[in-house]
């Protein structure tokens, strides 16, 4: 069964990829996913001076905004059935596209996290 997830070199492409398009320094905040801490991973950032990787310290889902919309998600989807995944899959788009649409949601999972987010 083939691997489903990024290789380090997957990353190294697609940042590769976007930093001629966002035109300037990339910095990235990740998680001990494997890949993120690879050696490999190591060398293929330290080649790349426009490019800052800060690693979050393990177990620390309340500084990352992403679980505070996951939770949003799964209660708003608490007590629904549907009959089928294509069901389950569109109303899953829906609710995300909706909070997309909602920035003081936004900005309150962002301000929850007690994180300052503004450039220096």
């Amino acid at each position: 069964m083939p691997r489903k997830g990024f290789t380090e070199t997957d990353y190294a492409r697609l940042l590769d990829a976007a930093h001629p398009q966002l035109g300037g320094p990339i910095v990235l905040v990740w998680d001990h996913l494997n890949t993120h801490v690879s050696c490999t991973m190591r060398q293929l950032i330290d080649a790349r001076l426009w490019l800052t990787v800060y690693q979050r310290p393990p177990y620390t889902t309340e500084f990352n905004p992403v679980e505070g919309v996951w939770s949003q998600l799964k209660r708003s989807l608490a007590n629904l059935t549907k009959h089928s995944l294509d069901q389950l899959t569109a109303l899953v788009k829906t609710r995300l596209q909706r909070m997309q649409y909602r920035p003081g949601l936004i900005d309150g999972l962002i301000a929850k996290t007690g994180l300052d987010l503004q450039p220096p």
